[in-house]
């Protein structure tokens, strides 16, 4: 039996180490937290359970087919929820958009805020349809190996103008901001700027509509710890708590993983889930592909960080909805901030987390979770003392929650704590701090991205946001599938 390695075990590790086991390849799953998940982490403080994220579940068919393809069935170890609306979004000026997949309530709510702009969302929902078929279901599971697959992509993408932003593109068919913001921000979801990541994103429209928002019971970490218990289930090995510190070469091939433990074991094949810097900075130090991969990387885009304020509130609030989105005064002045010019704004878009509006079991009777979530550049962009800045901030974000929809906040705040860029950094080995790897910009999509099997290392692969095609539970997921395929022509030639 071939054997093979994962380093990581975030959902593109989870993924990737179910689709090998599952197919008789015996693999060994390290992770150097204490859980799985990856940036789906989790806390429990005074009886809130506070999750990390991601919050937003998509395409629940991608998850469900891990378990498929031995025959069982993903609710023995998982239960999604629905949540409706997917978002709610609220502008300063009081105005409120319930954003779903239920055509009927959708079509209402843009004719209550941009009546005039019906008909362009019709239009605006063909190019959907059309980029998600050809970005998604078509090249979103196919590993982009040579230029040849890009040119190859390339009528396609021209066809969809995928040169153009995604804002660009939503503005091509609407024309009222706020709706045209509602449109455009889910790339933030991703870590993309709309106004510069590629229209094709402009996909995810069609993946929500057709797939809903979904939440995991208990939690996004009951997820992963779901995927893993399935990994386990199925042969496979899992060892926690034990950093990777270098993958050994010989000649064009890795050979060998070892860890901060002492542990070192050979393998066929070999993948790294983790940050794609660290992955070739760190962990192939010893090699010359590591540093010479690791200087052209260092020099990309990446995506900004985030900001996340987790806090516990007395009292149950059924009338904010599980996802709440509160922009700011400015839309494209406040992206400018983050992704080109690196300062801290004063004015911020908040994304609100509510889940025990769906799932009231995450915190105590009688109380609710939240977490506040704000984009920040990375620490590339912004070098500040984020443990000065941090307290600061956090009082900030509760302050305009407060403002916009909980007047009494600081009174009811049972536990509360933050988590900036430089836990991103020192946790997850996050270059810079960056919470979705590189920038989903269209000269870092596709092959211009990490690609699934390195270039001159035969034996050594690459799954998660740092790869094709990108950030997200559907993206890294997309990625596993990619990966697999790859890892496993090779093993059986």
């Amino acid at each position: 039996m071939k054997r093979a390695c994962i380093i990581g075990a975030g959902f593109g590790g989870l993924a990737l180490a179910i689709r090998l086991q599952s197919l008789g390849v015996a693999t060994t799953l390290v992770e150097a937290r204490d859980k799985v998940g990856g940036r789906a982490y989790v806390w429990e403080r005074d009886g809130f359970t506070f999750d990390a994220g991601p919050t937003v579940i998509t395409d629940p068919a991608c998850l469900k087919e891990l378990w498929a393809l031995s025959g069982l069935d993903m609710r023995d170890d998982v239960e999604l929820l629905p949540v409706m609306p997917f978002y709610r979004l609220n502008w300063p000026d009081g105005v409120t958009f319930d954003y779903s997949n239920d055509e009927t309530a959708l079509r209402r709510e843009i004719a209550r805020v941009a009546p005039e702009d019906l008909a362009g969302y019709d239009d605006f929902l063909r190019y959907s349809a059309g980029v998600y078929q050809e970005g998604y279901v078509k090249l979103g599971h196919e590993a982009f190996l040579d230029f040849a697959s890009m040119i190859k992509a390339a009528p396609a993408l021209a066809r969809y103008q995928a040169w153009r932003s995604v804002y660009s593109m939503v503005s091509h068919y609407v024309k009222h901001p706020k709706l045209r913001e509602a449109l455009s921000f889910h790339s933030l979801l991703v870590g993309g700027n709309p106004m510069t990541t590629s229209a094709i994103y402009a996909l995810i429209h069609k993946l929500e509509k057709d797939g809903g928002v979904w939440w995991a019971k208990g939690g996004t970490h009951r997820l992963a710890a779901g995927m893993a218990r399935h990994f386990q289930r199925l042969g496979g090995t899992l060892r926690l708590s034990d950093k990777v510190v270098q993958v050994h070469t010989l000649g064009d091939r890795v050979t060998e993983v070892e860890t901060a433990s002492g542990w070192k074991e050979r393998f066929d094949a070999i993948a790294s889930n983790g940050d794609i810097v660290h992955t070739y900075r760190d962990l192939l130090a010893g090699s010359r592909r590591g540093p010479e991969m690791a200087r052209k990387l260092v020099d990309k885009r990446f995506s900004p960080s985030l900001f996340l304020v987790h806090f516990g509130l007395e009292g149950t609030w059924p009338g904010i909805p599980h996802h709440t989105i509160l922009f700011g005064p400015r839309y494209k002045g406040l992206l400018e901030d983050i992704y080109e010019h690196g300062v801290l704004p004063q004015d911020f878009s908040i994304y609100l987390h509510h889940p025990t509006v769906t799932d009231p079991a995450m915190a105590p009777e009688g109380k609710s979770t939240f977490y506040a979530l704000i984009p920040v550049a990375h620490m590339g962009k912004l070098p500040i003392r984020w443990d000065e800045v941090g307290p600061l901030l956090e009082k900030r974000v509760l302050d305009e929650v407060g403002r916009r929809l909980v007047p009494d906040i600081h009174d009811r705040i049972v536990t509360s704590f933050h988590y900036a860029p430089t836990d991103f950094a020192r946790d997850l080995s996050a270059y810079h701090g960056s919470a979705f790897s590189l920038e989903p910009i269209l000269t870092q999509s596709a092959w211009f991205r990490g690609h699934n099997r390195d270039d001159k290392l035969k034996n050594f692969y690459l799954v998660g946001a740092g790869t094709h095609p990108g950030a997200g539970i559907p993206g890294v997921v997309g990625s596993a599938k990619a990966t697999a395929k790859l890892m496993l022509e090779d093993l059986q030639a």
